[in-house]
C-alpha cells in the first residue's frame, strides 16, 4: 500500500520541455475520444524531463511525452511518463489516470542540464539541454490532462505558473523504446521552466479513510 495525497496536487520545481511535429500515422494510442490538434498535417507532441522540489508538496524526477488534443481550452495526453517515486506512481494512475511507469533518472545539473530515463528493460532516452540568453518572463497558463479513469475519460485542469527562457536541447531517444516514435526527428523548439508552480487535479470530493492528506492505493 502506498501513501499519496489527495487531489490537488501543489507541485514545483523545474522543466526542460521540447515541442515536436509527428506525423498522425506514428502518433500512440489516444485515450477514446481524444483527437490530436493537427498543424500543417502533424500533431504537437511536448516532451518535459521534470525535477519537482521542495515547496512542492512532492519531491522526484519525471519524464513525459503527451500530446496536444481538441479541447475547449488548450489539453495533452499522456502517452509515455516515467517516475522515480512510488507515490506518485500510485497518485498518478488512482487519481487521474496517469500511465505512470517507474524508470531510474539520474538529473544533473549546471551549466547544460543532462537527464537520462531506463527501466529494469531498456533505455528509453537521454537529453541535454542549454539555456540561450534572454529575459525571462513570469507565464501563468491553464490547460487540461486528458486520460481514461475506470473506463471513463477524464479531463483534469491543471493551473501553472513559470520563468521560461529559450534552450538548446538535443535527446538520443531509444528506436526501439516507447518514445521510438521520436528516434531519429528533431525538437522544433525547447525552454527550461525556471521555478514552476503548478496545481494539478480538482479539488478533493471526499476525505481519505486513513489520513486527511493522504490517500491510499496498492501497486
Amino acid at each position: 500500500m502506498t501513501d499519496y495525497p489527495p487531489e490537488p496536487w501543489n507541485l514545483a520545481g523545474q522543466a526542460y520541455v521540447s515541442t515536436w511535429r509527428v506525423p498522425l500515422p506514428d502518433l500512440p494510442a489516444l485515450p477514446e475520444g481524444a483527437e490530436p490538434v493537427v498543424l500543417g498535417g502533424k500533431a504537437v507532441v511536448v516532451t518535459a524531463w521534470i525535477d519537482y522540489r521542495k515547496p512542492g508538496q512532492l519531491t522526484y524526477h519525471e519524464l513525459l511525452s503527451t500530446v496536444a488534443v481538441r479541447g475547449r481550452r488548450a489539453a495533452a495526453s499522456i502517452t509515455e511518463i516515467w517516475v522515480d517515486s512510488k507515490v506518485s506512481l500510485a497518485g498518478g494512475r488512482a487519481l487521474w489516470g496517469i500511465p505512470k511507469d517507474l524508470a531510474t533518472l539520474p538529473f544533473h545539473e549546471g551549466r547544460t542540464f543532462t537527464a537520462s530515463a531506463s527501466t529494469e528493460d531498456d533505455w528509453n532516452a537521454t537529453a541535454a539541454f542549454t539555456r540561450r540568453v534572454g529575459v525571462p518572463l513570469a507565464a501563468p497558463a491553464a490547460f487540461d490532462v486528458v486520460q481514461t479513469l475506470g473506463g471513463r475519460p477524464r479531463r483534469s485542469p491543471v493551473r501553472a505558473k513559470a520563468r521560461p527562457h529559450l534552450a538548446s536541447a538535443n535527446w538520443n531517444i531509444n528506436p526501439d523504446g516507447p518514445l521510438g516514435y521520436l528516434a531519429g526527428r528533431r525538437p522544433v523548439a525547447s525552454m527550461i521552466l525556471r521555478d514552476f508552480e503548478i496545481k494539478f487535479g480538482g479539488e478533493t470530493h471526499s476525505p481519505s479513510r486513513s489520513h486527511p492528506s493522504v490517500r491510499r492505493a496498492a501497486i
